[in-house]
């Protein structure tokens, strides 16, 4: 699940990490009442003004703006609340912007009126290689990482932590000392790092991205961006966190799957595809893209494939004007061929005016007498046993 900045930060305080102070606000109005609390609080007189979206690059986009005046900072609210933001990860759609974070600024002098500050990136979420947590981390902070690593990956460092003891000390000082850090900064920035990293392990998230981490010009470190995604299978250990989901961040047919209980992921191609199970979805839109067409979604309807499951996939499926066929793809484990055929036929009736062609492949316990129920029920349903005759009838009704 993903979260807001404004939501991302909440959990980093709860767990130690120094944050701007901040609040989020859904009209101008609460836009100016925000500011002047923070001014309140922490008496600056800048403040910045920062779009919510589940999206990076917010600022190219015009979604972030740093307010010297209360007057700016109402007038910053009006621009960027309702606006349709487009950013390298939006798509040309872009998103259109419910709230705002009016936080403070960091931006500012030290005692001798120097401005010295830095900005890092840091990262925590997991190895798949080795099974463990790594801290990513880098002295190009604010900048669009995947671009470092690419150009220059010398700025990149990695920390593996060992998930039986947790992050070490000697860790986070390396990981300091690697930024170049001394003195007061140094600490704080080690203090950030362990409370960073318990704050991953304690909200059961699977990735924690901080672009950048601020040193401000009198030493402190503060998380100045969030991007967080907690672990969906470990909300039930987390009911505080269920309110956060923002239904208006996500796509209307994925939310619809999940009441399901499907794993639905659309893409761009023109082939809808249903299965049951992750990794033989993966193959099906291989072997979507061998037979000439392009995958139009993910769609995994676990080992409990039935009628009403069946039925829903085809609704959710058919949305897509995009769609030119269908694949169904079940192997025939935990459930039985001839019970998906037989859900597959009541959906197709159930739904009617099935405009695109269904293709049909069942394969393991009772796929014969599965076949033989999509091959009598007299509907437009292709029937395949094998993969190949699958690929070969997707390639067929693309022609």
């Amino acid at each position: 699940m993903n979260l807001h900045e404004y939501q991302g930060k909440h959990i980093l305080k709860s767990f130690g990490v120094a944050v701007p102070e901040g609040y989020v606000a859904f009209t101008p109005e609460e836009a100016v009442s925000a500011a002047n609390k923070i001014k309140e609080k922490t008496g600056t007189d800048v403040w910045a003004v920062k779009a919510q979206i589940h999206a990076g690059g917010r600022g190219k986009g015009g979604g972030v703006k740093i307010a010297k005046t209360i007057e700016d900072v109402k007038e910053y609210a009006k621009q960027i609340i309702g606006m349709q933001l487009i950013t390298h990860q939006t798509g040309p759609e872009g998103k259109k912007v419910h709230k705002v974070l009016v936080e403070q600024g960091i931006y500012y002098p030290n005692e001798q009126g120097v401005i010295d500050v830095k900005e890092f990136y840091m990262s925590v979420l997991l190895d798949r290689g080795s099974g463990k947590n790594i801290i990513i981390y880098s002295l190009q902070g604010g900048m669009d990482i995947e671009k470092v690593a690419a150009e220059t990956p010398e700025f990149i460092f990695k920390e593996t932590i060992e998930p039986s003891v947790g992050i070490m000390p000697f860790q986070a000082r390396r990981i300091a000392f690697n930024l170049g850090l001394e003195g007061k900064a140094f600490k704080e920035l080690t203090k950030f790092v362990v409370a960073l990293y318990n704050a991953y392990i304690g909200s059961d998230s699977t990735l924690f991205e901080i672009n950048p981490v601020f040193k401000t010009s009198d030493d402190l470190i503060y998380a100045a961006d969030s991007k967080v995604k907690l672990d969906d299978d470990a909300l039930f250990r987390h009911p505080e966190y269920k309110d956060m989901r923002d239904l208006s961040e996500e796509d209307p047919t994925e939310i619809e799957a999940s009441k399901f209980g499907l794993n639905f992921v659309k893409l761009d191609g023109n082939v809808g595809c249903m299965v049951n199970g992750a990794g033989l979805a993966m193959a099906t839109m291989d072997i979507i893209k061998l037979s000439g067409g392009n995958p139009a979604n993910f769609l995994d309807v676990g080992g409990k494939a039935n009628a009403e499951t069946v039925e829903a996939g085809f609704r959710i499926i058919l949305k897509d004007q995009n769609v030119k066929a269908i694949l169904i793809n079940i192997f025939g484990g935990i459930v039985r061929c001839d019970r998906v055929a037989q859900g597959v036929v009541d959906a197709y009736k159930s739904i009617g005016n099935i405009n695109v062609p269904v293709i049909v492949r069942l394969q393991g316990t009772n796929n014969a007498e599965g076949k033989k129920l999509i091959d009598e029920s007299g509907l437009k349903v292709k029937g395949a046993i094998t993969l190949k005759e699958a690929a070969e009838l997707v390639k067929e009704v693309l022609r």
